[in-house]
């Protein structure tokens, strides 16, 4: 497999992203103008698999205190965080401080077949077999 770096990442991650990617908790909240909501566990898992590094986890806050959801982004080599679906959350959405979470080996227990798919069309967008 060829070098990869963010800069090809990204844009076919994004350009991958679907109802059929979201997570089944945002499905309602999904749409093309919003397109990253839903999007975060699937595509943490997928920058993970080309890059390496290490999966953030950190809960979300509603302004009320109360629980949102979970938040995924990654750590990648060098220290730098990326956060590719940032954007999803609104002003009321905060999201709190992460964690490291060691990946376990095998597919996700949840949203397995949105990372499936996202994971096939990202590398069918990059040329990559997989």
């Amino acid at each position: 497999m060829r070098s990869l770096t963010l800069a090809d990442v990204e844009p076919a991650l994004r350009a991958a992203w679907s109802l059929e990617t979201c997570d089944d908790a945002d499905l309602a909240d999904w749409s093309p103008a919003h397109p990253a909501r839903g999007q975060c566990g699937a595509s943490a898992l997928v920058l993970h698999d080309l890059l390496g590094g290490e999966l953030l986890l950190a809960e979300v806050l509603l302004s009320d205190g109360s629980r949102q959801g979970w938040h995924w982004w990654n750590r990648l080599p060098g220290g730098a965080e990326v956060d590719l679906t940032g954007e999803q959350f609104g002003s009321t959405e905060v999201v709190q401080r992460p964690r490291v979470i060691q990946r376990p080996p095998g597919p996700p227990r949840r949203c397995a077949a949105q990372y499936l798919r996202l994971r096939a069309t990202g590398y069918e967008a990059l040329g990559i077999d997989g």
